[in-house]
């Protein structure tokens, strides 16, 4: 149907179709394995499903209150009391939201206005920026190789200025999958106080660390977390990325000005899952033990594209491994994930997409929050490339 008013001003001039959506529609044309996109092949725990099933049954589908249901609350300020030591209060300092991503983006919202500057970590989720732009504010990047292996915090430093008004950190990191330390966190609490900042941490992949490394969250470091919007989400824990049930932590003041933001965009999240993940959340092991889950995983996506000549960068921690090809090929990341979907049958995403001013490191991330089958038979074919 023809528009009678023409002319609209994008808010998002620079904004197409997310790389996401790109490469899973070309999995899909070309009948790739699609390790593109990171959610979960796998359904979520029986009991997890019987549990919503129970709560729809005793008739919990009208609204849930605005800030999420309180057994909710209270079973996270439990969670997150016990792994950090920081109490947030369930009535006051805990809000559900409509995944994580709503959760940064009313965040982002609740502090930034126009013309104010917010330090973002690249390569970054491809969310941030996006929100940032919509509220009139500034992305200022700090860049980084797609594996670093530390953050230079004298240029962190540098890059304040008199306009900036947030840091949004990101730990396990999409898409590098590297793990904070907990210098990285002390040196962002000494500039956050410094200069008066705010901070929003993404941290969604908290149960998901490899090797004996250990979650070093915000909410552990008291000054740190006094400042701090803390953003959450069951969908990456409990295999329930569609439920899209996230949560944001902050102090009480904070929390208030969040929830004027929050009860306009969707005022409240699905009732009976809110019950259902109370519930199961009673019980730490269906969270403890994700790690060596998707550790096991990892490791046999790893050895089985050994023979590849891909080189295998760490990951610390989240669902998505990172590869090399500089030494195999000058293709472009994109050029050749496009290539790799169509010809071998496996799809990726190209990590130039997490940059602003996109840099070809020739590094492609997968994804590994499969099948075991569905990761071998991806390792088969890309072990049939000939480069």
């Amino acid at each position: 149907m023809p528009s009678a008013i023409s002319g609209i001003q994008s808010k998002l001039p620079k904004v197409g179709t997310t790389i996401f959506t790109h490469m899973s529609k070309l999995a899909e044309d070309h009948k790739a394995i699609n390790l593109a996109q990171g959610f979960p092949e796998f359904d979520c725990a029986p009991d997890l499903q019987k549990l919503v099933d129970k709560y729809i049954r005793q008739g919990k589908n009208q609204y849930a209150p605005m800030a999420g249901v309180l057994a909710l609350r209270e079973a996270i300020s439990r969670k997150v009391f016990e792994a950090t030591g920081t109490e947030y209060h369930p009535v006051s300092e805990i809000t559900i939201t409509s995944g994580a991503t709503e959760a940064l983006y009313v965040a982002i919202s609740t502090v930034v206005n126009p013309g104010d500057e917010v330090i973002v970590f690249e390569p970054a989720y491809d969310s941030y920026v996006p929100a940032i732009e919509m509220n009139g504010g500034i992305p200022v990047f700090v860049t980084l190789d797609p594996q670093y292996e530390y953050i230079d915090w004298a240029i962190v430093g540098a890059k304040v200025t008199d306009k900036t008004k947030a840091v949004i950190i990101n730990t396990p990191h999409n898409p590098t999958g590297k793990v904070w330390t907990s210098t990285d966190l002390q040196q962002l609490s000494f500039l956050a106080e410094k200069h008066d900042l705010f901070v929003i941490s993404d941290e969604v992949y908290e149960h998901i660390i490899f090797d004996g490394l250990q979650h070093i969250s915000a909410a552990s470091i008291p000054a740190l977390a006094s400042r701090t919007f803390l953003c959450g989400s069951f969908g990456k824990t409990f295999h329930t990325t569609g439920w899209k049930v996230g949560y944001c932590l902050a102090p009480t003041e904070y929390t208030a000005e969040f929830r004027k933001i929050h009860q306009y965009m969707v005022f409240s999240v699905v009732t009976p899952f809110q019950f259902a993940l109370a519930e199961y959340l009673q019980e730490p092991d269906h969270y403890l033990s994700l790690s060596s889950f998707y550790e096991t995983k990892r490791n046999l996506f790893n050895n089985a594209i050994r023979d590849t000549g891909f080189i295998l960068k760490p990951s610390e921690g989240s669902f998505f491994q990172n590869v090399s090809y500089a030494h195999l090929s000058d293709e472009h990341d994109f050029v050749l994930a496009e290539r790799l979907t169509r010809e071998a049958g496996v799809a990726s995403i190209p990590i130039s997409s997490f940059y602003d001013q996109p840099a070809d490191f020739r590094v492609l991330r997968f994804c590994f929050a499969k099948n075991n089958d569905t990761l071998l038979k991806a390792a088969a074919l890309l072990n049939k490339v000939v480069w």
